[in-house]
């Protein structure tokens, strides 16, 4: 691949010093949204951790594209939440570990390259539904749950201490960056909430009543679970979503930083280093992941352009979960709550909303069906399917449209019909339309100056079209056709009848 720095090119290209300080800024922000992913999906802190360490090195050694950060992120656990609630955590990982595989299919056949086919309303309404998802999730830390499980929200001074703790919080991320860009503003807002609920001696949630962290390494675990036809039935549709959700933000996010470092990812390679990562975590206990946009431009503005920041910020990521369990357990969940609250808002596009009367009504029907599919369903790759088929659908129909016909007749009686538009499956009715077979002269020209023949449904429409003609004994002929609309005619030859010569102007059937 060129253009990028490798791990293991420790050259004067690598600046150490940006390296470091981009892997220490990166870990610091991991830490808050893996844990808050975690909690949100009703899962075990340290499982957020673990995702974010095994994530991050694994893709930041073997990865496509150097800068790239990847973690424990919302977009893919969000998928598997009704999974954990259903048959619990060892569904989880066997479902990670599988989601994994589907990955590195991905790479290793060379189809990471079709997420350019997502288009930007597309994209929108993803990330807008991805946003309100994040978002509602915080609002559900309001509550509290009793020992008989029912939840119920927090009332007097519990509820007081949390909103104000929270709105702190957001002020913090909000104003801290105005003043200084050099620690993550994410940090620092944790940092002088813990010290505030500290030092007044605040009682409000934290990290400890969701669940303890215990600071060990993570171990190889094989999923606790039965090796049947019938648990792959179960965790096969979600693990299908989970790769597909995991492997579109990844891609989306290595394009991001191809555009800003002016250089070349290759999207196979990440593909197969997503996949790998994703079953270390299956088999090592972490609710696994994908790339994260947030924590990427972090690494970005940090001045990180190797794979080096990756590496440090996950190691680091390590040593918080063995030495720094004691102080994790104590941070305020309002803290937690403001950060993932702020990260929605930044996610969420309100350029989508600023240019909704410049777009076309097609796109905002478009962005608005994903992103409601994305909230009601919590299902980001069905989300983003349905929308590239309502795109190509509505893309086809205004094509179909386009077609037109210039109708003249040359000094010597021969009809000809100038074509304007391409002639696809979408636009064969309108096309056939055009034609007065009866009023028609002995010798018709269609001409495709100005026009191409798409598919298989356009080959269909001409040859019914000769057809008619030859049978009012009229002679019918096509000019001007591209070399690969020949192409396509010629290996039509066993389907259809028809008789291409190399001058422009030829039949499409002989006469019989």
């Amino acid at each position: 691949m060129k253009n990028t720095i490798s791990l293991f090119d420790f050259s004067k290209k690598i600046n150490y010093k940006n390296e470091l300080l981009a892997g220490f800024t990166v870990a610091m922000t991991m830490i808050p949204e893996s844990l808050s992913f975690a909690i949100l999906a009703g899962l075990s802190p340290l499982t957020g951790l673990y995702a974010a360490f095994m994530m991050g090195i694994v893709t930041a050694v073997l990865g496509g594209r150097p800068g790239m950060v990847s973690g424990g992120a919302g977009a893919t656990i969000v998928v598997l939440i009704a999974l954990i609630k259903s048959h619990g955590i060892e569904y989880l990982f066997a479902a990670v570990a599988l989601a994994g595989m589907f990955q590195i299919l991905v790479g290793v056949f060379k189809l990471g390259k079709f997420v350019r086919l997502i288009p930007q309303p597309v994209m929108y309404g993803f990330l807008n539904g991805l946003a309100i998802i994040i978002f509602m999730a915080q609002v559900e830390q309001f509550k509290i749950t009793d020992s008989t499980g029912v939840s119920a929200w927090l009332q007097g001074t519990p509820l007081y201490s949390m909103a104000g703790l929270t709105a702190l919080t957001i002020a913090i991320v909000y104003f801290f960056p105005k003043i200084t860009k050099a620690v993550p503003a994410s940090l620092v807002a944790i940092m002088i909430v813990f010290a505030v609920v500290v030092g007044f001696n605040i009682p409000t949630k934290t990290v400890a009543d969701i669940a303890h962290i215990s600071g060990n390494l993570p171990s190889f675990h094989i999923p606790q679970i039965p090796f049947t036809l019938e648990t792959l039935q179960i965790i096969f549709p979600y693990a299908l979503v989970m790769a597909g959700v995991g492997l579109i933000e990844s891609l989306l996010t290595l394009s991001m930083v191809d555009e800003i470092t002016n250089s070349k990812g290759n999207a196979n390679r990440e593909s197969v280093a997503q996949g790998i990562a994703n079953i270390t975590n299956g088999f090592f206990g972490g609710m696994g992941g994908c790339a994260m946009v947030a924590q990427t431009l972090v690494n970005l503005n940090a001045g990180s352009r190797a794979r080096l920041s990756g590496i440090i910020g996950s190691v680091m990521i390590l040593m918080i979960i063995l030495f720094g369990a004691p102080f994790i357990e104590r941070i305020p969940m309002a803290a937690l709550v403001g950060v993932m609250m702020m990260v929605a808002i930044s996610t969420f596009q309100w350029v989508s909303i600023r240019i909704a009367n410049k777009m076309p009504k097609s796109d905002i029907f478009v962005g608005v069906t994903v992103a409601l599919i994305t909230v009601i369903l919590h299902n980001l790759a069905l989300a983003v399917l349905v929308g590239v088929v309502i795109a190509a659908l509505v893309f086809a129909w205004d094509n179909a449209k386009r077609i037109r016909a210039k109708k003249s007749i040359d000094k010597n009686g021969v009809k000809h019909y100038e074509i304007y538009g391409p002639l696809f499956f979408g636009s064969v009715t309108a096309f056939m339309d055009k034609f007065d077979l009866m009023d028609d002269p002995e010798e018709v020209v269609v001409d495709f100056k100005e026009s191409r023949i798409v598919d298989m449904s356009a080959i269909d429409a001409l040859d019914k079209l000769s057809k008619r003609y030859n049978q009012q004994n009229k002679k019918l002929y096509l000019r001007h056709l591209s070399e690969d609309c020949r192409t396509m005619l010629k290996n039509a030859e066993a389907v259809i009848e028809v008789n291409i010569q190399e001058d422009p102007t030829y039949k499409v059937m002989p006469e019989k």
